[in-house]
């Protein structure tokens, strides 16, 4: 039986999600991954899917088997699953998950003053197509 890819879905508009969706691609050569951007009707599917709000507040989200992830838990269970040295980060989820998604939040307030924001989602490129949800 055929697994189905595990759900990313990301703020299309933020250029560190944007990054973060390029590293995550890069970094899993199995095509564990798929993904959508939270703007996108793909991406409202797959959250009414996993029983999350649409609008779903900004952050990543992961959906494993239909189980949603989100914020801290959400990044550590991809990087967790791409190449090596990556899943050693892993070991943070020791930290206490009200630590880790209050650091996640700082970050992801002030992402687009620090790291800016695109006027429209990405489009992957020919060969990267695949790897995104239509």
């Amino acid at each position: 039986m055929k697994r189905i890819p595990s759900v990313i879905l990301f703020d299309g508009l933020c250029n560190l999600c944007n990054g973060f969706v390029q590293f995550v691609i890069a970094r899993d050569p199995a095509a564990r991954f798929r993904f959508a951007p939270l703007q996108s009707e793909s991406g409202r599917r797959v959250l009414r899917s996993a029983a999350l709000p649409d609008p779903f507040p900004e952050t990543v989200v992961l959906v494993e088997a239909g189980r949603p992830f989100t914020r801290s838990a959400a990044v550590l269970r991809i990087v967790r699953r791409l190449r090596a040295p990556w899943p050693l980060a892993y070991a943070m989820i020791l930290i206490p998950r009200p630590l880790r998604d209050w650091l996640y939040d700082a970050i992801a307030r002030r992402r687009y003053r620090w790291f800016g924001k695109r006027e429209e989602c990405m489009v992957p490129t020919p060969e990267l197509r695949r790897r995104f949800l239509d």
